[in-house]
């Protein structure tokens, strides 16, 4: 159901959460906090970072538990993690990655504006 919210502006803010709360852990001797969670009135959301390269926003209302979300952004962590190191593995493999075989009049009819 997100549809209800600008997810772009959710994407571009929490990489901003996530960037001032790594300076906070720093300051506090902390390698980083992985996991944070917001409760509002309605909704509420929980933040991890997934590997190195990944963050993950669960939003929920009352519906669900906090300790159901964790159990299942756990899980899925893992799954995450896996998926992302097999397509960094496969693309490592290939000559110049997967970017590589995109040609240029592929590129020309993606910018074309007609």
């Amino acid at each position: 159901e997100s549809s209800a919210f600008d997810s772009t502006s959710l994407a571009r803010l929490t990489a901003g959460n996530m960037a001032a709360t790594d300076g906070l852990a720093k300051i506090l001797g902390e390698r980083e906090f992985g996991i944070q969670f917001h409760e509002g009135e309605r909704d509420h959301i929980h933040i991890s970072t997934i590997g190195e390269r990944m963050i993950l926003v669960v939003v929920f209302d009352s519906r669900s538990s906090l300790g159901l979300v964790r159990l299942r952004v756990k899980h899925a962590s893992t799954v995450l993690v896996d998926i992302i190191e097999g397509a960094y593995q496969r693309s490592s493999t290939q000559s110049g990655g997967p970017i590589s075989e995109i040609t240029d009049a592929e590129i020309d009819r993606l910018l074309d504006d007609d």
